[in-house]
């Protein structure tokens, strides 16, 4: 496909943050099924794909969330949904830092979301995130628990992963690369559930 300056300025930009890891063809074929192409996803919505570049490179939205090894820019299908509930672009950041009382981790939660990292969530949301970062703390930290091993620890842990489960999408191998690991479905989910089995 043709690329803009724009296109190669995302694709370095892209890079950059994630390293230069190959996508195999299950990595191709797992994004494809998730997300969709910029270039479809601007066409649907009545919006220029290099006016988006722009507004992603000058982070007022996020990059996108995989690079697929055609140079396709994979986005979610959602990707414009946040800012339409902020009331548009130049209010997005001001709206999603208001969910964190606190300044700092409200700092760091936008420079992720604008950096694209959120792919381990299906949909991403304020609430979602924060939602999945309590119970990612609290899963990891469950073995700990006084009454852990007991029927209503059991209960509780696997309510919480398969809470997380719905939250979460599958993943693919190109992530365990970029992240430099397991991811959180790895080691929260199905981790977890082969350490605790439900009775």
């Amino acid at each position: 496909m043709p690329q803009t300056s724009l296109s190669r300025r995302l694709a370095e930009r892209f890079r950059e943050i994630n390293g230069d890891h190959p996508m195999t063809g299950a990595d191709d074929a797992y994004v494809s099924r998730q997300f969709v192409t910029l270039e479809r996803l601007c066409a649907d919505h009545g919006r220029g794909s290099d006016e988006v570049r722009r507004l992603m490179l000058d982070g007022r939205l996020p990059l996108p969330g995989y690079l697929r090894s055609d140079g396709a820019e994979m986005v979610p299908a959602d990707l414009f949904a946040l800012a339409e509930r902020a009331g548009g672009v130049d209010a997005l950041e001001s709206w999603f830092t208001s969910h964190w009382s606190d300044p700092v981790t409200a700092r760091a939660e936008w420079r992720a979301y604008l950096d694209g990292r959120y792919i381990c969530l299906r949909s991403v949301t304020p609430d979602a995130i924060r939602r999945k970062d309590r119970l990612t703390t609290a899963i990891g930290s469950a073995p700990d628990a006084p009454d852990a091993g007991s029927p209503a620890w059991t209960r509780r842990l696997h309510a919480m992963i398969d809470e997380l489960d719905v939250l979460e999408p599958e993943f693919t191998g190109y992530d365990r690369l970029r992240f430099g690991g397991p991811t959180s479905r790895d080691s929260c989910i199905t981790g977890m559930r082969a350490r605790f089995p439900r009775p």
